[in-house]
């Protein structure tokens, strides 16, 4: 992972394992990952929604412009959730975001998707 920048000054990063109580505890979750890693596995959460943070091109990842207004238009400044990603690192970038536009209760979820897997925690298939 990239050093922190100004962006994610402020986030509070909880480890899966807490992350996972949370969810259970009522909050929503945020994949912030491609479609296409979404569609591959995600976090079983009750609550989840997939606004990829970029998008796959020709050229590689492109950052999704319009990411905090998609976000804007789903969950409310004050709801509780948990930005998650496959590694951990653009959870965070997304999640600094997030909070610097005034997002309260926001939480990035460390080591991302492959630390979920890892900890044998539970995973849902979109259905085709």
């Amino acid at each position: 992972m990239s050093s922190l920048d100004s962006s994610s000054a402020g986030v509070v990063t909880v480890d899966v394992l807490t992350a996972k109580k949370l969810l259970d505890s009522g909050y929503a979750f945020l994949d912030v990952r491609t479609v296409e890693e979404f569609q591959e596995g995600h976090v079983a959460a009750e609550k989840i929604v997939n606004i990829p943070y970029f998008f796959s091109s020709p050229n590689g990842r492109v950052k999704n412009d319009r990411f905090l207004e998609e976000v804007s238009a789903v969950f409310k400044k004050d709801d509780y959730f948990i930005v998650g990603c496959g590694g951990g690192g653009r959870s965070l970038v997304a999640a600094g975001e997030l909070v610097n536009i005034g997002f309260k209760n926001v939480k990035d979820m460390g080591g991302g998707f492959e630390a979920w897997v890892a900890n044998g925690l539970p995973v849902s298939y979109p259905k085709a």
